[in-house]
């Protein structure tokens, strides 16, 4: 084994890779936390029945069903590309300027409370529109527009781990039953598609999907149209933010030339990561809020904190075994033990382990859907 090949991983894209998604999963579960309160601030003023925000509690059999459909759209998307690449990125565009725009609304609403804000649209379809909410919706359709022009990678990583964070805010899980069967599923689903798709359907379908890139609408477009400064200006083909992306130039010892390449990391391995995380991270805030008069809860080794070091492991593990085995790896072969394990662990060692398992005692925040039977 070329152990070696280890000191790469102080290369700069390597280290902005790793630290870049153990910030993105912390900032998903605070983001989701957050999104949480703004509910429950919202439905104390509008009253029980207010409808301002939707979010999805997880129950068990759709943790079970997630890894099944999400088997169904890698085959779909690796048979079927080129038919439902449209579609697919249709649905990208929209949900890219939405997911930017919620993970960009409280800065935006912590500027208007210094400076203030004016109604500019009085009527519309979404009710009142204000000045910041007009600039930040121009802002984000402008992002996503740069993007499809240029398909530079960064404008890429800004829009997935916008969707990231809009994903962990909106999908919820109930408990660390549900959690840990999930993980479990999708531990299974990520080493199957990476390790033995390819004996089945001759091509490994994960890194197939994940490294293939889309046409771009637009240079479709004006190409058909015949607008030559327009098709030489846009980029023709486009990577999806469904992943982030790092751009990584180095010395191959085997050619004794420089190489370029790309690093990447699914967003499903910061996503349902960042669900576990979210959810003890609520624990930890409803453990805190239930006990502060009383000062029997520590501000110091929350859950949080076992589980984001145990996912900053877990990534390095993942990175190292990359290197070492020049091959993709399913990151979540070491991201579920790292992360779900040291909260287990710590769990069991404070004597709470039975009531993080079933749950803490849901606070429904806003018009939430539990799927619960």
């Amino acid at each position: 084994m070329e152990l070696w090949r280890l000191v790469h991983l102080f290369e700069p894209a390597f280290v902005v890779l790793f630290f870049t998604s153990v910030t993105v999963v912390l900032a998903s579960a605070h983001r989701a936390l957050a999104f949480e309160k703004e509910g429950e601030r919202n439905r104390d003023f509008a009253g029980v029945g207010s409808q301002s925000a939707v979010a999805v509690t997880l129950d068990t059999s759709q943790a079970l069903l997630i890894p099944i459909t999400c088997s169904c759209s890698l085959l779909i998307m690796f048979y079927l590309f080129s038919s439902v690449s449209m579609i697919i990125m249709a649905f990208t565009l929209v949900s890219s300027v939405l997911s930017l725009g919620f993970t960009l609304a409280p800065y935006v609403t912590a500027l208007n409370a210094r400076l203030g804000d004016v109604v500019v649209i009085s009527r519309s379809w979404f009710g009142p529109i204000t000045r910041s909410q007009a600039a930040l919706a121009l802002f984000c359709v402008g992002v996503v527009t740069s993007w499809m022009v240029t398909g530079h990678w960064f404008l890429n990583n800004v829009l997935g781990i916008s969707l990231c964070i809009a994903f962990v805010s909106h999908v919820r899980l109930p408990n660390i039953k549900v959690c840990a069967l999930l993980l479990a599923c999708l531990f299974v689903y990520d080493i199957f598609w990476v390790f033995f798709s390819e004996q089945l359907f001759g091509s490994n379908v994960m890194v197939t999907v994940a490294t293939r890139q889309t046409s771009n609408p637009v240079h479709t477009v004006a190409n058909s149209l015949n607008m030559q400064r327009i098709s030489e200006v846009v980029v023709k083909k486009l990577d999806l933010p469904l992943k982030l992306i790092f751009p990584r130039s180095f010395w191959d010892v085997s050619s004794g030339n420089f190489r370029s390449q790309y690093l990447m990391i699914g967003l499903g391995d910061m996503a349902i990561p960042g669900m576990l995380l979210s959810l003890v991270l609520c624990f930890d805030h409803r453990k805190f809020r239930e006990h502060d008069n009383e000062g029997t809860f520590s501000r110091g080794n929350k859950y949080i904190q076992f589980g984001g070091c145990g996912y900053a492991v877990g990534m390095i593990a993942a990175l190292a075994a990359g290197l070492l085995s020049q091959a993709a790896q399913p990151a979540l072969l070491y991201l579920v033990p790292s992360t779900l394990g040291s909260i287990l662990c710590a769990a069991w060692a404070r004597g709470e382990l039975a009531e993080l398992w079933s749950g803490p005692r849901p606070i429904v925040t806003e018009k939430t859907s539990f799927m619960e039977p």
